[in-house]
């Protein structure tokens, strides 16, 4: 790993916010509840990510308290990010999660900068915020608090039911600033699931959280992405997803097919080749050499096919290709988080 053997204080360029230096490093830790899997402390110096110009997305700011992910998802697209840190994108993704401990006191700091224009912050955007580890180290509740308090609107995109732990704290944060909640499902058979997500919760426990967290009021969007070609696209598998959407209160949904970046391919070809070896040849037609996106063609096809199961559900749905909308910016002061919810600003109220 990059920060072994280094000298203190010696940077490195190329290695992840917090791990630049040795003197980040804290600890590594592992424990009986998470095996096999270690998780390396760091103190990290910066929390705000900037997301590049050229970048598609519709925000332009992150926050990432995680490296590396227990969800364990073979086609996860973050999976090359680990790779700058002298991991593998595979076992290595799923095991050795790198924790920002100090992150949320490095975000206030940021947040409290006379620059700071209180943009949209997006978190769920690279690893998941909610994996299991957050059981334990708990970073979610002070991100949530100082972005509440800096008047920053922001959106949670996630695969986690520990989410349904912090609606009470978002309930409040969504007093003065707005806050957007998504859900990620890609995969509605259970048996798929444990093979192809196998540390994450499943379908119905994510659904039960899009309920619990539509009755706290939230307008909740589920990503029905990746949907995996010949494995979720059947009319009946898509339909039969929606309807449970649907059920459980949900806004709308956002969709669209696998993406197999260059450091994600070689892990879920592997997948693809132990779990169904006949569906081996007809993704090398898919997604030929180097290539990430599936064929415009098949992409067509797909939404030819779901566009009517949206209207006919009542979901809002969208293509990702069609691009997602930017989160409005609102309120622009600060306010002041105490035991009993949120306290504003003056200059807050009108």
């Amino acid at each position: 790993m990059r920060w072994q053997g280094q000298q203190i204080d010696t940077a490195d360029a190329a290695a992840l916010p917090g791990l630049e230096k040795l003197s980040g490093f804290v600890r590594s830790v592992t424990t009986p509840e998470f095996a096999d899997v270690t998780f390396h402390e760091v103190m990290s110096k910066s929390a705000l990510n900037h997301v590049p110009g050229p970048s598609s997305m519709p925000f332009d700011w992150t926050v990432n308290p995680y490296r590396g992910c227990t969800h364990a998802c073979a086609y996860c697209f973050s999976r090359g990010t680990h790779e700058y840190l002298d991991f593998d994108g595979g076992r290595d993704f799923d095991t050795q999660v790198v924790v920002k401990v100090n992150v949320a006191e490095v975000l206030r700091r940021e947040l409290a900068r006379a620059s700071w224009r209180r943009e949209h912050v997006a978190l769920g955007t690279n690893t998941d915020p909610y994996q299991r580890a957050e059981g334990r180290y708990r970073l979610m509740p002070g991100i949530i608090t100082a972005l509440t308090e800096s008047g920053t609107p922001f959106s949670i995109l996630t695969k986690g039911t520990l989410l349904r732990r912090d609606l009470p704290l978002l309930q409040d944060a969504a007093r003065w600033v707005d806050v957007g909640l998504a859900m990620s499902i890609a995969v509605f058979d259970d048996e798929l699931q444990r093979t192809l997500e196998p540390g994450t919760p499943s379908a119905t426990a994510r659904l039960e959280t899009v309920r619990a967290a539509t009755a706290a009021g939230f307008r909740v969007t589920v990503f029905l992405m990746p949907v995996i070609p010949h494995l979720t696209d059947s009319i009946a598998g898509l339909d039969d997803a929606l309807r449970r959407v649907k059920a459980a209160g949900a806004a709308r949904v956002v969709y669209g097919a696998l993406h197999l970046r260059p450091g994600v391919k070689p892990w879920f070809m592997q997948w693809l080749a132990r779990e169904h070896p006949e569906l081996v040849s007809s993704y090398a037609q898919l997604y030929p050499g180097a290539s990430v996106n599936a064929p415009r063609e098949y992409r067509r096809w797909l939404a030819r096919r779901i566009r009517p199961l949206l209207r006919s559900h009542g979901l809002d749905g969208r293509d990702e290709d069609d691009g997602m909308p930017r989160p409005p910016r609102t309120r622009t002061g600060p306010v002041r988080v105490t035991a009993k919810g949120v306290a504003a600003d003056p200059a807050m109220l009108f």
